[in-house]
């Protein structure tokens, strides 16, 4: 029987190790890629959606009206006769932007107040900037977020642009709270003791050690904060308030579609698909980076 060669000393443990390694160099997990390739199939349809769908979003054809899936009319048609699959893509720009437009708007509304609280602390007005802030914020935090948001529309009206602003102001306490807390953590970090120790004017410490490292996780969250976006301005656009009909918007679509839904489902069927794809893609993409921010470089 002829003797197996002797393996160096460790050569299984080198294996697994560099085994293990590539694993943790993989950037993303199937199920991350898998959302990354819908968002970007998504972000096809906001960008170029007559690559797709190159018929009218808006052209009436009474004849066709509640016309089922086809192969003219994969997704069917709606009450006027217009294709639900040609709305669906073009829905994609409106129902996107406004999702994009709100996370920028809390995320960047959220820095600056969770900023203002996390420096606070030191002096004074540090102390009483900290106190007001977080008073506000908890204050807010006693509204829903979609109550928030309905509060901010009663005042402003309803509408597309209202309903961004009232969108991103609802998710901007959120942001602020967790900027609030990695920027009073990395203020009393020895890294930015030291800064000011030697002598290094405060902003220059804010812009070069704190921001820096306390923003990085807020980017991870306004991932998975685009799907909360795009469901609560779908429910906007659902109550009436925001995309009017008969605009191409997916809120809008349902809200159109519960009207006929026991004899044409396809109306309501394949938007509420649109919105549920997109916010579920967003949070299972949003929850692999923060992962990853979680563990750290190895």
């Amino acid at each position: 029987m002829t003797a197996l060669p002797d393996l160096p000393r460790g050569a299984g443990t080198t294996r697994a190790s560099s085994s293990r390694a590539a694993r943790r160099r993989l950037p993303l997990g199937p199920a991350e890629l898998a959302a990354a390739a819908l968002l970007l199939l998504v972000l096809v349809m906001a960008v170029a959606p007559r690559l797709l769908a190159p018929a009218d979003p808006l052209a009436v054809s009474p004849t066709d009206a509640f016309a089922g899936p086809s192969l003219v009319h994969p997704f069917g048609t709606d009450e006027s006769g217009r294709g639900v699959w040609t709305r669906v893509v073009h829905g994609a720009g409106a129902s996107l932007t406004i999702g994009l437009v709100a996370t920028l708007i809390g995320t960047g509304l959220g820095v600056v107040l969770g900023v203002l609280a996390g420096l606070g602390g030191r002096g004074l007005v540090g102390r009483v900037s900290d106190a007001g802030v977080s008073r506000l914020l908890e204050v807010l935090f006693a509204l829903p977020g979609l109550l928030l948001a309905l509060v901010v529309i009663a005042f402003t009206g309803p509408g597309a642009v209202p309903a961004t602003i009232a969108v991103g102001l609802a998710t901007a306490p959120g942001y602020a709270r967790i900027v609030r807390s990695q920027v009073a953590a990395v203020r009393r970090s020895p890294m930015v003791e030291s800064a000011i120790v030697l002598g290094r004017r405060p902003g220059v410490v804010l812009l070069r050690h704190v921001l820096p490292n306390a923003l990085a996780p807020v980017v991870v969250l306004a991932t998975l904060g685009l799907g909360q976006a795009v469901v609560w301005a779908s429910s906007l656009s659902y109550l009436g308030l925001g995309s009017p009909p008969p605009a191409p918007e997916w809120g809008a679509m349902l809200s159109a579609g519960r009207t006929y839904l026991t004899v044409a489902w396809w109306m309501t069927v394949f938007p509420g698909l649109a919105v549920v794809v997109t916010a579920a893609s967003a949070t299972v993409l949003g929850r692999g980076l923060a992962r990853r921010e979680r563990r750290g470089p190895r």
